[in-house]
């Protein structure tokens, strides 16, 4: 295997980037990034990657969600705020009902760029480049928006700086206080069963919380109780960005990108001879990658043997993403081939990108009972094989948005999409379904670290 460097990408193929005009004005943008402060530190991630490595020991569970593409026009702090407080909301619940520790990891503070199913787009004859996220091009369908600009990267950087910054003071000055559980019910939420189901379970960590208060242990000597931490993550699409942030740790000797605690390679980019695959061998991070219906078994192991030559517990995270009707068929014989040969790597699902349809009115959207369907069928797979299912990867967002269908709490149907359908590229859950998701696979969790014990 050649020899790495933040830059040996660059003599592999490479899919699913955008044709810049202006090279000159890119290789400026890209030295400028070069020189700007990291966004996260090495021991941030070797932190992430203990944790996940307790995942893949059935010690914890990961729960990843966030934004299917972050926009900069919605950038502010409310949107932030909102998405902190339902992952905080399903992290408790699986705490509590799900009985282990819960790792938390964002699709944020990077989470701007998207892979496409074609290169242009064509609307009533006139055909344009894909729109690939605001990092790259702009949403709107002229020829100015949709060319991409170098300066975008910039725009990506500071805007996950600033929102880094928030969710680290969020974690850190009080929001997290489990003492606040109640607060972190959104209010949109709090007028049907799902609410009052969580206000219920809120009544008995404040119980819990007296008592220990009693005890002595409060959230005021006991940082547990009121500090937490929201990991980062986003797929590595863009790998100049990447490579710009990509530093060595002066302590170890090794390499990390310094844009967020985890990345990820997409299933459109995975294969074992281009420019992702050799990107992502040579950083230290907690890497993941997404495992669709067309991924062989012998490929997987010729990934895992790549992205994790020593067998790492913690460093490799699987994202099956295959959709409620073919997860069954496809996924068992890789996850049998995998046990077999002694891989230790964490599988978490992405119930998500394989159960995309259109609607009747041309909305692309996402059906609840699909989405539980396919988290339903992977935990079944893995109780059958003695494995642990270890994490749920979402796009969801704290907003009140109506873009998937279904679920008891949000009678989102496809003649309502249109009322609050925001989303940049993929239909995301909104706050009820995430955290109706999150309910019911507590109970599903709380079974399978039993039967794993």
């Amino acid at each position: 295997m050649n020899i790495w460097t933040p830059s040996s990408w660059r003599d592999f193929p490479i899919k699913q980037q955008p044709t810049y005009n202006d090279l000159e004005k890119l290789a400026k943008v890209e030295s400028e990034l070069a020189s700007y402060p990291p966004l996260i530190f090495a021991g941030e991630a070797l932190n992430l990657k203990k944790q996940l490595a307790d995942v893949v020991n059935g010690k914890a569970f990961l729960l990843q969600g966030g934004d299917c593409a972050e926009s900069f026009n919605a950038f502010n702090a409310t949107n932030i705020k909102d998405l902190f407080k339902v992952m905080m909301q399903m992290a408790v619940v699986l705490t509590f009902s799900g009985g282990c520790p819960v790792v938390k990891v964002g699709r944020v503070a990077g989470q701007f760029a998207k892979p496409r199913s074609a290169d242009f787009e064509e609307i009533d004859g006139v055909t344009l480049p894909s729109y690939r996220g605001d990092i790259v091009n702009d949403i709107d369908f002229t020829e100015k928006a949709r060319n991409p600009r170098a300066k975008k990267l910039l725009k990506a950087y500071n805007q996950s700086a600033a929102t880094m910054n928030l969710l680290r003071a969020f974690s850190r000055g009080g929001m997290a206080d489990l003492n606040q559980v109640h607060l972190w019910n959104l209010d949109f939420v709090k007028d049907n069963y799902l609410g009052a189901k969580y206000e219920e379970l809120a009544n008995k960590i404040s119980e819990s919380l007296t008592f220990m208060k009693a005890c002595g242990i409060t959230s005021e000597n006991t940082p547990q109780l009121n500090q937490t931490t929201l990991f980062t993550s986003h797929e590595a699409l863009l790998l100049n960005y990447e490579q710009a942030l990509t530093r060595r740790d002066s302590i170890t000797g090794d390499w990390f990108n310094c844009a967020a605690h985890m990345l990820w390679i997409g299933d459109r980019t995975r294969d074992l001879k281009d420019a992702h695959i050799e990107y992502f061998r040579g950083i230290n991070n907690p890497i993941g990658c997404k495992v669709g219906p067309t991924m062989k078994e012998d490929e997987l192991i010729q990934l895992i043997d790549t992205l994790n030559p020593n067998n790492e517990a913690g460093r490799l995270n699987l994202i099956v993403r295959m959709g409620a009707n073919k997860v069954g068929d496809f996924f068992p014989k890789l996850l049998q081939r995998v046990k077999a040969e002694g891989k230790n790597v964490l599988w978490s699902s992405d119930p998500m990108h394989g159960n995309t349809i259109k609607a009747d009115n041309g909305y692309k959207t996402r059906d609840f009972e699909a989405i539980l369907s396919e988290v339903k069928q992977f935990f079944q797979i893995h109780k059958a094989e003695g494995t642990y299912a270890g994490g749920i990867h979402l796009e969801m967002t704290g907003q009140n948005v109506t873009e998937c269908t279904g679920s008891c709490s949000s009678a989102v149907t496809q003649e309502s999409l249109s009322s609050r359908y925001h989303t940049q590229c993929d239909p995301r859950l909104n706050a009820d379904q995430a955290l109706e998701l999150s309910f019911m696979i507590a109970d599903t969790l709380k079974e399978a670290r039993k039967n794993l014990a």
